[in-house]
């Protein structure tokens, strides 16, 4: 295991959200990509639908973002996440991170904080790569969408 994978360095076990440094909530990040797939919420219900469709800046291959620091002036519904926003976002993935630290749960052992290797996470089948159908740009109309919709969180 890597020393940032060492349990000496397991910030997230001993500290809130909101009390992590800017670089410790950068590396909480797992690296899956999920929040970078549209989604589609049903206006009647709230239901949210995942789909396949990645952001205009996402990268299919890397699973992140072509222009991170930009990322929120250049795509006017990317979702900056915040510990509050962690917390009351009803689509944030199952399995990511944020979500688990602010639950009070432990990383996944394909974390690469736990794992020590960025790749785990694909290893693990848990990022979207490979799963990516379409590129926001690529869809003309809204229902375009619906083609790519999952029947589950990928």
């Amino acid at each position: 295991m890597s020393q940032t994978g060492s349990m000496m360095d397991a910030f997230w076990t001993e500290k809130t959200l909101e009390e992590m440094s800017p670089q410790e909530w950068e590396l909480l990040c797992d690296g899956c990509g999920k929040c970078c797939l549209a989604k589609l919420e049903d206006e009647d219900d709230g239901t949210i639908y995942w789909t396949s469709v990645g952001c205009r800046l996402f990268n299919a291959e890397t699973c992140s973002c072509r222009d991170y620091p930009n990322r929120l002036a250049t795509v006017p519904d990317c979702v900056g996440l915040t510990p509050e926003k962690v917390r009351t976002i009803p689509w944030l993935p199952s399995t990511c991170a944020y979500r688990l630290v602010a639950e009070g749960r432990d990383l996944y052992w394909w974390h690469h904080l736990v794992s020590g290797s960025r790749g785990t996470v694909h290893e693990a089948g848990v990022s979207v790569r490979g799963k990516v159908t379409a590129c926001e740009t690529e869809l003309a109309e809204p229902e375009d969408y619906f083609e790519h919709m999952l029947d589950d969180e990928p």
